[in-house]
């Protein structure tokens, strides 16, 4: 997950605790269910809480969403959008069957909308989304802290009008008890929650 949080908390795991060794696995969510219950994995991130039984979800951070434009768009004339005025257009959104959960919780805030839908396309990450967006296929959307990196001429971000929908990212773990180092990891995850998302990774 391209989020500038969790590379806070890998460089912060290194500064505190350098003698713990910490391996990252890009996994799909279904993936990482598979091998937390195998006891593969010790921790995974995910944006979805749909875990079963024998684990758990633990809400990890929220970050607002911002929509993703692509350069000389007319809604750049505002410096924030309203979602009802987003969705006249053409959007790119997460495949439901990316595995991400990025996609139901988008789901949730585009029927809170009930505006219909216009041409839809899927992806299935950020870097495709992007692209599609500033070839002018249509609107995108992404967590503000994901797109605080991104440095394109091509796109630009706008926040949406009000109280914009957060997106959560979940950390995922086993039920049993945590191991101290284990314990120690969840409790900078907790710190780093704490941290304004504009301040993140810096």
């Amino acid at each position: 997950m391209a989020q500038p949080r969790i590379a806070t908390l890998l460089a912060r795991s290194r500064e505190e605790e350098p003698e713990l060794g910490i391996r990252v696995v890009e996994m799909s969510f279904r993936q990482q269910l598979t091998a937390l219950h195998n006891d593969l994995l010790d921790i995974g991130f995910a944006q979805s809480d749909a875990v079963g039984e024998r684990l758990m979800a633990e809400p990890a951070w929220a970050d607002p969403l911002v929509m993703i434009l692509p350069a000389r768009h007319p809604l750049l004339a505002h410096a924030q959008v309203k979602l009802g005025e987003a969705l006249k257009y053409p959007l790119v959104l997460w495949h439901p069957e990316a595995d991400s959960g990025c996609h139901d919780q988008m789901k949730t805030v585009l029927d809170g909308a009930a505006v219909p839908l216009r041409g839809v396309d899927y992806v299935t990450n950020l870097g495709v989304m992007l692209t599609l967006v500033a070839s002018g296929c249509g609107i995108g959307y992404a967590v503000a802290s994901q797109m605080q990196k991104v440095n394109r001429r091509d796109i630009a971000t706008r926040p949406l009008v009000g109280d914009p929908p957060l997106l959560a990212t979940y950390l995922l773990r086993r039920q049993s008890e945590p191991s101290e180092p284990l314990k120690r990891f969840v409790e900078r995850v907790k710190a780093v929650n704490t941290i304004p998302s504009g301040e993140a990774g810096t």
